[in-house]
């Protein structure tokens, strides 16, 4: 069996919607994290937190994190969700339980796990740039989460409203992009076969007559 070039282009483009569509199935669980993510937080920034407290909350918020990667299906390694997520998990447990964990501990922690994730965004948002039209998003979620990662790891031993900050930005923010990204998700499928019902209109429009 031969395979034309038109019937490549063709599987070409069921791929990429079989990929929209896989990313549109997740638009809810997104939003939702998105949201969480916010009350998080404003409860960060809201609490007079002790270090002690301060470490059993972040680390829940690793376990939450890291079961939303490990049960979110993406276009990118399969595999690499999974040991981010499994990763991100045993960090959390490993803060909780840790016996009177410092500010030493806390940063260097928060700081490798936040370069970790947005490094694993920033490769998503590549994987996804010929299928989600705001690519970007993504791509600015994972730089802003090194670029914090990186600021906690510079001071470990900084203060805890230092920490706080940190942790506080990077919950409020990434969760706000988190939002517009849930709902840019929900119709990509819908825009995916209008943008390649024009591109075929006007490929038709275009095509020779013959001579």
């Amino acid at each position: 069996m031969f395979v034309t070039p038109a019937s490549f282009d063709s599987f070409g483009r069921q791929l990429t919607r079989d990929a929209a569509e896989q990313l549109a199935r997740n638009w809810t669980t997104l939003l939702l994290n998105g949201l969480v993510l916010i009350v998080a937080g404003v409860l960060i920034f809201s609490i007079d937190w002790s270090v002690e407290s301060l470490s059993t909350f972040i680390g829940a918020l690793f376990i939450f994190e890291g079961f939303w990667v490990m049960l979110t299906a993406g276009i990118d390694n399969r595999a690499v969700n999974l040991l981010t997520g499994f990763l991100s998990i045993v960090a959390g447990i490993v803060i909780i339980a840790w016996p009177d964990p410092s500010l030493i501990v806390l940063g260097i922690f928060l700081g490798s796990w936040l370069i970790v994730v947005g490094t694993v965004s920033v490769a998503g948002a590549f994987a996804a740039r010929n299928v989600v039209p705001d690519w970007w998003l993504l791509l600015l979620l994972g730089v802003s989460e090194v670029i914090l990662g990186v600021l906690a790891l510079a001071d470990p031993g900084a203060t805890l409203a230092a920490i706080i900050t940190v942790g506080g930005i990077w919950a409020v923010a990434i969760g706000a992009m988190r939002i517009v990204l849930a709902f840019q998700l929900r119709n990509l499928p819908k825009q995916l076969d209008e943008a390649m019902s024009d591109r075929s209109s006007a490929g038709g429009q275009t095509a020779p007559t013959g001579a």
